[in-house]
């Protein structure tokens, strides 16, 4: 005899079928961006071989070998359009101010892990390519994030970019890490991070959920900021966890 119950068992199948159908969406779609993003470029190959049809071996080499990173570019551009405007159509976002228990496999959880896999592709992608640019901001800006002028964001380690609010002339560091979410106990939660005006973040800093950082603030390089923290404006922060310095 069978130790599990219908109950268990009915919750069991709905938890298989979300996680084909995450699975299903998620292949779907990135095949879809993917393969609208190459478009462009094999076109445009296609139109290299016929107009080098005629030519020697020689000026086809040379032609090809310059296109390359000139496609590479463009694909990485159309990729990061693409997937940016595919997470706004399917809804894919990270709910703030949650906690999301991963045994449970609930329909928050799973389409912010399709989110975080969009992301993820893109930061492979194309991130290392055009990241400290205000392409790369202009992206986060369409993925979500609410950030305002001359925004400096020199770091891949980014995601959650709904969660995202930085005001005008924010710098930030090379390797920072930031996110609007974290892992505790097999749970995950969420929350905004809100840099104001100015704010300075140095290199190879951790920012954690919920915090908000005033105008003018700056964190020292290296240094942690905990889960809930509030940085006062025009302050100075360091350590691990960061403490004020006055």
């Amino acid at each position: 005899m069978s130790d599990v119950s219908p109950a268990n068992e009915s919750q069991r199948i709905k938890t298989l079928w979300r996680v084909a159908w995450t699975l299903a969406t998620l292949f779907i779609v990135q095949v879809l961006v993917c393969g609208f993003s190459l478009l462009p470029v094999v076109l445009l190959w296609l139109r290299l071989v016929g107009w080098t049809a005629a030519s020697p071996t020689g000026v086809r080499a040379i032609v090809f070998s310059f296109s390359i990173v000139p496609s590479y570019t463009l694909f990485a551009l159309c990729l990061m359009v693409l997937s940016a405007l595919s997470t706004r159509a399917t809804g894919w976002r990270t709910i703030p101010n949650l906690q999301m228990p991963i045994r449970d496999l609930g329909w928050p959880l799973l389409n912010w892990a399709r989110y975080m896999v969009a992301i993820h592709v893109v930061r492979v992608l194309a991130g290392t390519l055009f990241r400290g640019s205000p392409i790369w901001t202009a992206y986060l800006r369409l993925n979500g994030a609410r950030i305002g002028r001359g925004v400096y964001v020199n770091t891949l380690s980014i995601s959650d970019h709904n969660l995202l609010e930085f005001g005008d002339n924010v710098v930030i560091g090379a390797d920072v890490h930031l996110s609007g979410h974290t892992v505790e106990g097999g749970v995950v939660k969420t929350g905004t991070v809100r840099l104001g005006h100015s704010v300075t973040i140095g290199l190879g800093s951790m920012i954690e959920i919920d915090v908000e950082a005033g105008p003018g603030c700056q964190v020292g390089a290296l240094s942690m900021v905990p889960k809930h923290a509030r940085l006062k404006a025009g302050a100075l922060y360091v350590g691990i966890p960061v403490k004020r310095l006055d």
